[in-house]
């Protein structure tokens, strides 16, 4: 492929996972936030809650300093407080809602270009259409409020449906596609976020997840995972960097995913489509190796096209 990945694409990083201390405290968010964006590799960032309103403030101007696109994920707010956006029962389902909420209006702090959520945890095979049903629902009222407070588009994340990893009810991306087309034809700006890292732990190629998307596809993240190796520290959706032995993603894997995007429409020449790095630091490696990692990988997937 001619040019770079950043002539097709928005090329992004999720802060959150490269720099991991973030999430326990507030320590490290300003110097970090800074250091991905004085980096000119990047031109997106996905940032998740930040407690401290004086910090939030103070990373927020960090990035529009550097004119970055923000993309806000609540998925870990939602994972560390173990809630439920499927549950059948009312109230477990409003704490979702209400956490989501919260993860919302920090969005519209950093005039993020887009909220990302995950379903709750999978259901019993007979109660899932019954799960699904719900998780439509709050996915509605979600798009519902951004909408009235002219807020980002809301885009379902695509996870695992591995008992060691998130185990979530979307789940198989066909049946995210499912769940997208319900929402879409009330609120057309809804979509998916595809996962390079997610693909094979639902036993999925990168080129047929970003098939069964289809149109819903809106946001991507590429990354790696353990899959076969159960008792592996890294197995399941731990986010590994590229091309470790017990990987199930490295260049080729890579390069399969970003011509599938070609194909879909999704990257393209001028395009701002955001794909981001979700990586972390794994074993002794620090989070500059496993950004550079990341960065390598993508230069040589994008060389092989």
């Amino acid at each position: 492929m001619q040019g770079r990945p950043h002539d097709f694409m928005k090329v992004g990083i999720v802060h959150f996972m490269a720099f991991p201390e973030t999430l326990t405290g507030n320590a490290a968010v300003v110097e970090t936030m800074k250091t991905i964006c004085d980096d000119d590799y990047f031109q997106a960032v996905e940032v998740t809650q930040i407690g401290d309103p004086a910090v939030r403030k103070a990373a927020i101007e960090i990035a529009r300093k550097a004119d970055m696109t923000v993309a806000f994920g609540a998925q870990p707010m939602l994972l560390g407080g173990r809630h439920d956006l499927n549950s059948p029962d009312v109230s477990v389902r409003q704490a979702a809602l209400d956490t989501a909420r919260a993860g919302l209006a920090e969005s519209l702090e950093w005039g993020a270009s887009a909220f990302a959520v995950l379903s709750g945890p999978d259901s019993r095979e007979e109660n899932r259409v019954q799960a699904k049903a719900m998780l439509v629902a709050s996915l509605k009222e979600l798009c519902e409020i951004s909408r009235r407070r002219k807020g980002p588009p809301v885009l379902l994340h695509v996870f695992d449906r591995v008992p060691h990893g998130k185990n979530r009810l979307i789940g198989p991306t066909l049946e995210a596609a499912e769940v997208a087309r319900k929402v879409w034809p009330f609120f057309t700006r809804f979509g998916l976020l595809l996962d390079l890292g997610h693909a094979p732990l639902l036993g999925e190629t990168p080129e047929s997840c970003v098939r069964a998307a289809d149109r819903h596809l809106k946001h991507a993240h590429i990354g790696n995972c353990v899959a076969k190796q159960n008792d592996h520290p890294a197995y399941g959706d731990n986010h590994p960097p590229f091309g470790i032995p017990e990987g199930e993603n490295g260049v080729d894997e890579l390069a399969g995913f970003l011509k599938a995007l070609v194909e879909s429409g999704y990257i393209r020449r001028g395009g701002e489509n955001i794909v981001s790095f979700e990586v972390k630091p794994f074993g002794d490696m620090t989070s500059d190796e496993v950004i550079a990692n990341a960065k390598e990988t993508l230069d040589t997937a994008w060389a092989a096209l």
